[in-house]
């Protein structure tokens, strides 16, 4: 292994090739990932530069940005040079850029297909690692009157009960619903118990005139719709 003694610091680089200096003369598009990073940890351990030990941590998430979004303090902490305020400053920057990719979405008031109820949602449960329950509550010609979180699981199941989700409904006044959970997995294939809980909604629904419009299970790239897929 090189000694640190013989490692050129950032501020021995040259000037166009520090992240911050790079940012200002060339724009912020000519960083790669790990020049941002480095940008936000600001220094790096007594073995490596912020840009080395950034590159580390990319590749331990397969340079992939949206697992890197998923890790949580304690988890970036376990790297060396990592403490809590750094790890902290990584996950607020990469929460930041998924607000603004969320915020550039046109605000969805009808629901017309099961992709408007996937933009609706997507914000909530993209990046988690347990499976959240939620419900889309719809009036007349499907305007959409709100969202409720309805339970939130383990790694791979939640519960969710008919009399709270009916309950929400009947608060709304709503016409009709739309079940939406997360698969954390990534795994978009619906379940066994998926279908049969949807199934079950869509019976309870009837009795009380709520129409179960569709159930969409989420991923952090896409969707399933139930009601597309015809297993309503």
């Amino acid at each position: 292994m090189e000694n640190y003694e013989n490692k050129i610091s950032i501020k021995a680089w040259a000037e166009e090739d520090r992240p911050r200096e790079k940012l200002s003369g060339q724009g912020r598009r000519a960083l790669t990932d790990a020049e941002l990073i480095a940008i936000l940890i600001g220094s790096g351990s007594r073995t490596e530069t912020a840009v080395e030990l950034s590159k580390r941590i990319l590749h331990h998430y397969d340079n992939d940005l949206n697992k890197l979004g998923k890790a949580s303090i304690t988890e970036l902490s376990k790297f060396k040079g990592i403490g809590e305020a750094k790890a902290i400053s990584i996950i607020a920057a990469l929460e930041i850029g998924r607000r603004r990719n969320d915020s550039e979405a046109s605000v969805v008031e009808f629901i017309t297909a099961s992709k408007d109820g996937y933009n609706i949602m997507r914000r909530h449960l993209m990046d988690l690692n347990h499976e959240e329950f939620w419900i889309i509550l719809l009036g007349r010609s499907n305007k959409v009157l709100g969202k409720e979180l309805i339970s939130k699981g383990g790694l791979s199941a939640t519960v969710c009960d008919p009399k709270i989700i009916f309950y929400a409904a009947l608060q709304y006044q709503a016409s009709g619903i739309i079940l939406v959970h997360n698969h954390p997995s990534g795994n978009l294939k619906p379940s066994h118990e998926d279908i049969q809980l949807t199934k079950k909604m869509a019976a309870a629904g009837r009795m009380l005139e709520i129409g179960v419009l569709d159930h969409l299970i989420i991923t952090d790239t896409a969707y399933t719709s139930l009601g597309d897929e015809g297993l309503m």
